[in-house]
């Protein structure tokens, strides 16, 4: 299927590209995400018409993001999960977990935003998170899981 980004996407393109992806993509995902149109003529017509438009709201939520991470570089956030002896926890602390506690500590952080390559962190201890603000902003935190005392 045909599109034009309405925003730049991720190993898809840059506002306002015409790309091909397939139908699924487009009509469960980009579409109802306001990410894209699809190509018809008067689409295209719209988005010349609008075209700085749509740059100046791209580059304000840039600018947000980058705000977000400036504020967010070097944040540690302290979790208490249960674990046994060996220092494995019982559960897990998981995006969710994450993205819950930033929230709690006053930042507008969704669990999709918050990249955990490795997995669930499973063990106490530190761990590092990487927070995908944006498609050109990201951020490192530290997660320090602490056993729960009984």
């Amino acid at each position: 299927m045909q599109i034009i980004l309405l925003e730049k996407v991720l190993n898809v393109g840059h506002l306002g590209d015409i790309v091909k992806v397939k139908d699924g993509y487009a009509r469960n995902f980009l579409i109802p995400q306001g990410k894209a149109k699809r190509a018809t003529e008067k689409n295209i017509a719209d988005l010349a018409a609008r075209r700085a438009e749509l740059e100046k709201i791209a580059a304000d939520k840039l600018a947000v993001q980058s705000a977000l991470s400036e504020k967010l570089n070097g944040v540690e956030l302290k979790m208490t999960q249960k674990a046994g002896v060996d220092g494995r926890l019982f559960g897990s602390v998981t995006n969710v977990d994450v993205a819950e506690a930033l929230r709690a500590q006053g930042y507008e952080i969704t669990k999709a935003m918050v990249q955990m390559p490795t997995g669930p962190i499973k063990t106490i201890g530190e761990s590092t998170v990487t927070l995908q603000l944006h498609t050109d902003v990201s951020c490192e935190i530290k997660v320090l899981v602490i056993a729960e005392k009984e």
